[in-house]
């Protein structure tokens, strides 16, 4: 049986090639010219660019290329890389982005060269906190009384603690005292009592002290920044803990010092964390003593965590010193 077939000649061969050229040159033509621009000098670079000149030319005014391109975009199997993938999330909404944004007032205007926006006029500091804030609200009431244009107002609660919440919740009295008295600045020295359990916002209970009650303490202590801080029209002046001689209550106090400092980050234009640690134990060693004016002088009361008379008058200094920097009339 035989069957017919059609024979190639050489001659439809060249005709192949001359079409495949002239194709290539339309659609590709750019392609040959941007390659020949990457390789390296020599025989092969020079003929490319021989060919991907003239090629190159032509495909720039010609819309061959420009389909080629869109057709290889839509058939690429790559993902956008301008655009992240979602990210599985085990919250409520997952794929949503829950980041928080920042807000201005994280940024105190000295970090950021802009100038510091003072507060309105000063007429009340309300001094506030646990057994930690005696015998300071004593001194800081004594001396704004002495000079007569601000009124201090005392309104410590013993033995609370904002994460012992059975005798007194502080995140709810921080609303009071600020609903009651409209004070421009806040000074909150707390935490003789810490290191209870706290609850998640999942109806868990964490145990003091790893980083998750770290971080529930400090959101709590956030909350109350933000209460006292009025929305940015009043300071708040919140004393870290100098760190007690016990062992066991020296850990909790690192870590609510820890926390305090995370939860200020929020808040930096309107709440000034005073470091009472570095001041009082340097390095993290207690000391129930300082030098003051060259002579060694007894500072903390003798249950090694509070400070006696001498203490809160230096740490009244700190406090008064940095209400100054705010307030012009304390200056």
């Amino acid at each position: 049986m035989r069957v017919d077939a059609r024979r190639f000649r050489a001659r439809d061969a060249l005709v192949v090639v001359g079409i495949a050229a002239v194709l290539l040159a339309l659609f590709g033509g750019r392609g040959i010219r941007d390659e020949a621009k990457e390789m390296e000098p020599g025989l092969t670079r020079s003929t490319l660019t021989a060919i991907g000149a003239p090629t190159g030319w032509l495909a720039d005014r010609l819309p061959f290329a420009d389909v080629t391109d869109a057709l290889g975009d839509a058939l690429s199997p790559e993902d956008d890389l301008g655009e992240a993938a979602p990210v599985a999330s085990s919250g409520p909404a997952a794929g949503a982005d829950t980041t928080a944004p920042v807000d201005p007032a994280a940024f105190d205007p000295a970090s950021i060269g802009a100038t510091p926006t003072e507060p309105p006029e000063l007429r009340k500091v309300l001094v506030t906190g646990d057994s930690m804030a005696m015998p300071l609200d004593v001194e800081i009431t004594r001396r704004l009384a002495d000079g007569g244009d601000v009124r201090g107002e005392r309104d410590p609660h013993i033995g609370t603690g904002i994460s012992k919440s059975d005798l007194l919740d502080w995140v709810p009295l921080a609303a009071r005292q600020t609903r009651d008295r409209r004070p421009g600045a806040v000074v909150v020295f707390i935490g003789a009592n810490e290191g209870f359990p706290l609850p998640t916002a999942r109806g868990r209970t964490v145990e003091c002290c790893g980083a998750e009650w770290a971080a529930q303490f400090a959101t709590r202590a956030r909350q109350m920044m933000n209460t006292y801080r009025q929305g940015g029209r009043a300071r708040v002046y919140w004393l870290t803990l100098p760190l007690p001689r016990d062992a066991e209550r020296r850990r909790i106090a690192q870590v609510v010092n820890a926390a305090l400092r995370v939860a200020a980050e929020a808040y930096r234009a309107h709440v000034r964390l005073l470091d009472m640690e570095r001041v009082f134990t340097p390095a993290r060693r207690f000391r129930g003593t300082l030098s003051i004016s060259g002579r060694e002088t007894v500072v903390r009361e003798a249950d090694g965590i509070h400070l006696n008379d001498t203490g809160a008058k230096l740490a009244a200094d700190l406090v008064l010193a940095r209400m100054a920097r705010d307030f012009a009339v304390l200056r």
